[in-house]
């Protein structure tokens, strides 16, 4: 093993592009989830083993959501648990990248947990509404249904739109590239994600502790998640009908 600086070098050279990724990720979760890679590989641990503790300190902060009555302490500790499994999420790639110890089963796994996780956030957001909220109406129950088939549907037409894109490339062979392969990074477009990011979207759980505050603050973010899932989908779709006339 080389030193630690060696090793976050490395880890520093093997990250993904930051093309498409908001600053959220970019300065603050990739960088942290780099330092937790390189204490994953010193400890001798797998990218799966990886994701599991990711999943273990996400799906346990949304039971928590789900199961304790809001309250200011509450909010600090789950944004927080969802902070470190977010970056934990982030250094299962990265260590995989590292060590060549990724694979298909990896991959897998990591969407199970991250779809699992999409899916668990706003069935959380529901029940606390339900048990706790004491809504102005009934209708605040649709919105963590509205919230979670936006997300759910960005998260896999996203993932769908990669893998076609792939299949389209390996196909054409090597020489052929997609057109926005070769695009700079933009920092305009990176600063317009950052509401749709995940690690922006666990502060509002900072606001547990005033109802009113924290539903405003997810509905805002409900109806970015839809902007956000509109504006994808109609570009995906041109891309993907792009590749089909190339």
């Amino acid at each position: 093993m080389g030193s630690t600086g060696t090793v976050l070098r490395e880890l520093r050279g093997a990250q993904k592009s930051a093309k498409g990724v908001s600053l959220y990720s970019r300065y603050v979760n990739r960088p942290t989830g780099r330092v937790l890679a390189a204490g994953a590989y010193w400890a001798g641990m797998t990218p799966n083993q990886v994701t599991l503790i990711s999943g273990l300190f996400t799906y346990g902060a949304l039971t928590s959501v789900a199961l304790v009555e809001p309250s200011w302490t509450l909010g600090v500790l789950v944004w927080a648990a969802l902070a470190v499994g977010f970056a934990f999420d982030s250094a299962d790639g990265q260590l995989a990248r590292l060590t060549g110890g990724g694979g298909p089963d990896g991959e897998w796994l990591d969407h199970v947990v991250d779809c699992g996780k999409l899916l668990l956030v706003h069935a959380a957001v529901l029940i606390s509404f339900y048990r706790f909220g004491e809504l102005p109406s009934e209708a605040w129950l649709l919105l963590p249904l509205g919230f979670q088939l936006a997300a759910v549907v960005t998260f896999c037409a996203g993932l769908l739109r990669e893998q076609l894109g792939k299949a389209a490339a390996s196909a054409r062979g090597p020489s052929w590239a997609a057109p926005e392969a070769a695009a700079p990074v933009s920092r305009v477009r990176a600063v317009a994600l950052l509401p749709a990011d995940y690690g922006v979207f666990c502060l509002v759980f900072l606001l547990l502790g005033a109802p009113g505050a924290f539903r405003a603050g997810y509905a805002v973010l409900a109806v970015v998640q839809a902007v956000f899932l509109a504006a994808f989908l109609a570009k995906w779709f041109r891309e993907l009908k792009a590749l089909r006339a190339g």
